[in-house]
């Protein structure tokens, strides 16, 4: 079977090294473009099957765009975007293959499973909260993960769940889900201590996404937990 053929943007970020790193060792990936702000994706999409997108919330809907008007899977890393970004993006999804996710990892995407399960189990008895701690760097608070935790959270309980931004250090990504009633605490923690984790959960969405047809998928799919 041939390699997929991926294109990284963002891939001069913390993130898009990773992912560039990951795809190298990959030996069912065959990277063929590295691109970053100042680079034109247009001279290079038609080399791929896949476009991995970790650049900056602001130019989402562009490269989203182009993957569509070139018939390209594409896989988005990116966080923190508005309604009208959310929006674009789920247009193209009618033409394309999207896998968008708050993260790729696979223990949080088995966190956003469990989440749900207890909050079915333990109704509105039990008060919620979410905590998530990342690197001084990280811009938006709270992370996207978070605000899907509180997603779900908010879809079973139907009332939100408070959620708390800690920026310290190096952290690459902690996430925890408090729940508590009187005599008792269930806490659900993943601790992420690198961010190759991330990378390759990103980089197996994008060798799956390349077999679907189009629409809007995410990590959970990819992992067959729906």
């Amino acid at each position: 079977m041939s390699p997929v053929k991926v294109i990284i943007c963002g891939a001069k970020g913390r993130m898009g090294r990773t992912l560039v790193s990951c795809a190298q060792g990959d030996p069912e990936l065959q990277l063929v473009g590295e691109v970053d702000q100042g680079d034109d994706l247009s001279k290079v999409i038609a080399r791929a099957d896949a476009v991995v997108d970790f650049s900056v919330r602001e130019a989402t809907t562009a490269v989203a765009k182009l993957a569509a008007d070139n018939g390209k899977a594409i896989v988005i890393g990116t966080t923190g975007h508005g309604d009208a970004e959310k929006a674009a993006v789920r247009a193209l999804a009618k033409v394309i293959p999207v896998v968008w996710s708050a993260n790729f990892s696979m223990g949080v995407n088995t966190l956003f499973w469990a989440t749900q399960k207890v909050a079915e189990i333990i109704g509105n008895d039990w008060e919620a909260e979410v905590v998530e701690t990342h690197h001084i760097a990280k811009k938006d608070a709270p992370s996207g993960t978070a605000k899907r935790l509180q997603e779900i959270l908010r879809q079973v309980r139907g009332k939100e769940a408070p959620s708390h931004a800690l920026r310290l250090g190096d952290v690459v990504g902690d996430h925890t889900v408090t729940f508590g009633t009187v005599g008792e605490r269930l806490e659900l923690t993943h601790r992420a201590s690198s961010r190759e984790t991330f990378a390759r959960g990103a980089l197996r969405a994008a060798k799956w996404a390349v077999k679907q047809k189009p629409g809007l998928y995410d990590m959970q799919d990819v992992l067959g937990l729906r």
